[in-house]
């Protein structure tokens, strides 16, 4: 129980416990229907603090019109009616982030390659590396085409790894200076 701070509030008790009779019934309903309303209000949004919210809201509004409430044995179906349409209104009301504008944004990307180039240039690299001698063009096709590390080259071909790494230099040095893959660079 606690003690009223002003002496002329605790004088004044009596008068406005009548005046707020009708609306001790609103207290009482909240109380005893606000689980099943809040399920409710859970059922219309994905947010729980966004349901909690919007009960709020729909119980302010039948506060408000708790006197003219003729029929007390259908609250709930006034307030789930009230739950529906504030939610109803909050998504109506929704900030939308799309403007209308004379040209349509377009996005920067970068062209797809043209197909008939890719080909023409898988043919010059093949036809740069057919160039090559026969022992840099194995270690070459076996390094970079088929995507063996220099060890696994070296075992396959017979040779040191040291053998491989130079060789393989010497084979990206002559494609390098190949003319027909100057394009490219």
């Amino acid at each position: 129980m606690t003690t009223p701070v002003c002496t002329g509030a605790s004088r004044a008790a009596p008068a406005t416990a009548a005046a707020h009779a009708p609306y001790a019934s609103f207290t009482s309903y909240v109380r005893a229907r606000g689980p099943v309303l809040l399920r409710t209000a859970r059922s219309l949004t994905a947010n729980p603090c966004d349901a909690e919210d919007l009960l709020q809201t729909a119980l302010a509004k039948t506060y408000v019109a708790w006197e003219r409430i003729e029929d007390h044995r259908a609250l709930d179906g006034y307030v789930r009616r009230a739950l529906l349409n504030t939610r109803t209104s909050q998504w109506r009301k929704r900030k939308v982030d799309e403007f209308a504008c004379e040209e349509l944004p377009e996005r920067e990307t970068a062209p797809a390659p043209d197909p008939a180039e890719q080909q023409a240039l898988h043919d010059a690299m093949w036809r740069a590396v057919l160039k090559l001698p026969d022992r840099q063009r194995a270690m070459v096709v076996l390094r970079y085409y088929e995507d063996l590390s220099e060890a696994q080259t070296a075992e396959v071909l017979g040779v040191s790894i040291g053998t491989v790494k130079s060789a393989v230099s010497r084979a990206l040095g002559k494609l390098r200076e190949d003319p027909e893959l100057t394009p490219v660079r």
